[in-house]
């Protein structure tokens, strides 16, 4: 190679292994320092795009397995108030059972009436009032939606990371129809009817919480209300009796035993859902720390070959500088 003053090749090779040795260095160094290997999408563009998607599903997850576990602090919710239905409907069928016996004066089975007519507006005063963030757990009618905050189609929680019918878990709007007394005992059909109509002399009568409740807590008590006066059924042509009613508050009972086995059932896959997204969350912050986190021993090796390299580089861009002086000797 030509000795020359003007072109110093030397130092041009030097300059440009020290600019790649300062630039691994300044990489390690930054690696090292987040804790990431792959800080631009320069650094590697394929897991760069991976990576950002990986992050939008992880916080999707968390989102997801919050969203079930509502869903779960709703169910719980509602169980406990069909629990508190559950004893009321109890002591009710008690309380018939005792006023079906035949030894009981009017005063007595008026006693009975008067419990059993005050646990049914307990019923219905928790129905109506049993709710979740707003939403009301038994009330729904089928028509009062905009009211309750429930469609007809129930209430569908997202427990997964996508639109499809996979990704839902519906709770069946039986788990949240009325429980009131009017939706409890609706089903009473005709019969309930006869015993408005009985009570209003023949009238037709609309069927409401208030009303239903009064006639149906006398029937359980062996009593019918006649002319605005409660007397015995038994001395009332085609009157229910005490014992009859024990049928309806069987079917009450059963209704309200489905519904929490229903909710059982929801909190089971409910729960199951909850797992499922844990175990992917988990198994995908493996998959991203493993395409995006820093090996740290590794890089730190990298980082000593940068720096000895760098300064190998520096001491001889120094030595190369002074070349073109040999020429001087020459003179």
């Amino acid at each position: 190679m030509a000795l020359t003053i003007n072109t110093n090749i030397s130092s041009i090779i030097a300059q440009r292994s020290l600019n790649s040795a300062t630039s691994q260095l300044n990489t390690s160094i930054e690696r090292m320092s987040t804790g990431y290997k792959i800080n631009h999408a320069k650094d590697n563009a394929a897991g760069y795009s991976i990576a950002n998607m990986w992050e939008t599903q992880l916080g999707s997850l968390d989102v997801a397995a919050d969203n079930a576990a509502t869903g779960s602090d709703l169910l719980t919710s509602a169980e406990q108030s069909y629990a508190l239905l559950s004893d009321h409907l109890q002591r009710i069928r008690d309380l018939t059972e005792q006023a079906a016996n035949g030894t009981y004066a009017s005063a007595s089975l008026k006693a009975i009436q008067s419990e059993i007519s005050a646990r049914l507006d307990e019923i219905t005063r928790v129905a109506k009032n049993a709710e979740f963030n707003g939403i009301k757990l038994m009330s729904f009618d089928g028509t009062n939606g905009d009211v309750t905050g429930i469609t007809k189609n129930g209430i569908n929680l997202q427990v997964g990371l996508y639109g499809d019918d996979e990704s839902v878990i519906n709770l069946n709007i039986e788990l949240f129809k009325s429980a009131t007394v009017s939706g409890l005992f609706g089903n009473m059909g005709a019969g309930l009817e006869a015993m408005l109509q009985q009570a209003n002399n023949g009238s037709a009568a609309q069927l409401t919480d208030d009303n239903i409740s009064d006639i149906f807590a006398a029937a359980c008590s062996g009593l019918v209300l006649k002319d605005g006066n409660y007397v015995l059924a038994s001395g009332v042509p085609d009157s229910k009796g005490a014992n009859e009613m024990l049928q309806y508050l069987d079917s009450a009972i059963n209704d309200i035993s489905s519904r929490v086995t229903k909710i059982g059932a929801a909190q089971n896959r409910v729960e199951s859902a909850i797992t499922a997204l844990d175990v992917q969350s988990q198994n995908l912050t493996s998959s991203l720390s493993t395409l995006r986190d820093t090996d740290v021993a590794e890089e730190s090796s990298n980082y000593i070959q940068a720096q000895i390299l760098q300064q190998a580089s520096a001491t001889l861009l120094s030595t190369a500088n002074q070349t073109p002086s040999i020429a001087l000797n020459l003179v």
